[in-house]
């Protein structure tokens, strides 16, 4: 993983017994950009530029998040929250491995 070891990590990210990460997110659609914007309720706020009109705000969030981490988007897939706010995302095995923690932090 990154230089961050399982203690120190936020609460909005954890890992599974198989080596996925599960991340719980707060997504504001609409946004002037998309960047993170601090911690809101447990989960990483998160303000994406898409709308949330026919799944484009949660593929956005998809492929922001594997730019930032340096993944490939089929690493990352969404348990829940395909038509909420709040959202759940789960991070692979081998893409957790080779994420880039930092760029969230």
């Amino acid at each position: 993983m990154s230089e961050h070891t399982l203690s120190d990590w936020p609460s909005w990210r954890r890992q599974a017994s198989d080596g996925t990460v599960v991340l719980d997110l707060h997504v504001i659609p609409r946004a002037s950009r998309t960047q993170p914007d601090g911690v809101y309720d447990g989960a990483l706020k998160v303000r994406l530029h898409a709308p949330p009109v026919d799944g484009q705000a949660n593929q956005a969030l998809i492929d922001w998040l594997a730019d930032c981490l340096g993944i490939a988007k089929r690493d990352i897939s969404l348990l829940r929250g395909a038509t909420a706010r709040r959202k759940q995302l789960r991070i692979s095995a081998l893409g957790a491995q080779r994420a880039n923690w930092s760029a969230l932090d």
